[in-house]
């Protein structure tokens, strides 16, 4: 067992297809590692986005074919590199599957292994007994995950919170809104908002085109990009259509360069139903943008209510109405939210503290600090 101040050895397991926030984490975390005397090999699924940026970085990566979350196989193709490679702990970060599969790869070759829990949904005390009991270290992004744990059942001495980072400085670009608005097709004079989120129905787009709906009236120059992609994006055009909004709701797809956008927004709107912290939230704060989010799940640790943003009730069109119409109607409130928010990431939220966080785990669960 390597003593402290030795280089460890830590496989991470992402088996998300898209580069989505969590996968972003990963990426985050394996370039900051190798300053903490930690080496790092990233497995996941053949062809996967996360995998290619990887590879982008000269990060070592090992991919596998997977199916998806019952691909009970990519047990078997984890622990066959496992054993290849000499290391001495298995981190765990995406629910697709991997929760499981992965963490029966290390039970399998005997090695401990940490997961770091992204979502605040509910779990039933039974699957958490089964699942958890295979990590020495379950890694909760916010506070409000934690307590979702807690209560099915996870010992608090097995849980550490350690929140999603933030690349804060990436967001410090001047966006020259004229050229803003011809990017995406707007009139000049568009007062732009912004909603950047998986098009699933826990993001609550339906809320959001419902309080556009009723504030078009009053902000015709109103215009709201609407970044991501998934399942739902041919219901919400629909949606959009059949609500007469086509011409002030944009969908413009998954963004691969938010820098460009996010400072040039008025503020972003993120009416969640469930969201284990939100680090579109963290990306848009960081851009100096006014955040209205959902006081539901970590989202209260990102926006901080009347200083950072607005919290609204969940599910609440009305409340997001409101919260709309203070913050295009007092632009002086809007941009001092969205410079506490942007100081707030500056201190808060660092990549730095991010990895020293986790690899001071790594380092407690190899050297035998395992709780009961």
């Amino acid at each position: 067992m390597p003593p402290s101040d030795s280089s460890l050895r830590v496989a991470h397991i992402e088996m998300g297809a898209h580069l989505y926030g969590g996968a972003q984490q990963v990426l985050y975390l394996l370039e900051t590692l190798p300053r903490l005397q930690i080496d790092s090999l990233l497995i996941c699924p053949a062809g996967s986005a996360v995998g290619a940026a990887a590879r982008e970085r000269g990060l070592a990566v090992e991919a596998v074919p997977y199916s998806g979350d019952l691909d009970w196989r990519a047990t078997g193709r984890i622990a066959e590199i496992l054993r290849r490679h000499q290391i001495d702990l298995v981190h765990v970060h995406s629910r697709r599957g991997a929760d499981i599969w992965g963490g029966l790869a290390a039970r399998r070759v005997g090695l401990p292994c940490v997961l770091s829990r992204r979502v605040d949904n509910p779990e039933s005390k039974w699957s958490a007994w089964v699942k958890y009991r295979l990590y020495a270290r379950v890694i909760a992004i916010s506070e409000g995950i934690a307590t979702v744990l807690r209560l099915a059942g996870v010992p608090s001495a097995k849980i550490v919170c350690i929140r999603s980072a933030v690349d804060w400085q990436r967001f410090q670009s001047v966006v020259d809104q004229r050229a803003l608005a011809s990017r995406f097709g707007l009139p000049d004079d568009a007062m732009v908002v912004g909603m950047a989120a998986q098009l699933i129905p826990r993001k609550g787009h339906d809320l959001m085109l419902e309080a556009v709906a009723r504030l078009r009236s009053t902000w015709p120059s109103l215009h709201v990009l609407v970044m991501g992609k998934g399942p739902l994006a041919a219901s919400l055009d629909e949606s959009i259509r059949r609500s007469g909004l086509s011409d002030c709701i944009h969908r413009v797809g998954f963004l691969e360069d938010l820098e460009a956008v996010l400072p040039g927004l008025l503020f972003l709107v993120h009416p969640a139903r469930t969201e284990g912290l939100g680090v579109a939230l963290l990306q848009s704060a960081s851009a100096g943008v006014a955040v209205i989010a959902s006081d539901v799940g970590g989202m209260p640790e990102a926006v901080l209510h009347e200083k950072t943003g607005l919290l609204i009730p969940v599910d609440d069109v009305d409340a997001l109405t409101a919260a709309m119409q203070r913050l295009l109607a007092d632009p002086a409130l809007t941009r001092r939210y969205g410079e506490a928010g942007r100081e707030r990431m500056r201190a808060e939220f660092s990549i730095t503290a991010m990895a020293e966080g986790n690899a001071r785990i790594y380092r407690e669960v190899v050297a035998g600090g395992d709780p009961p």
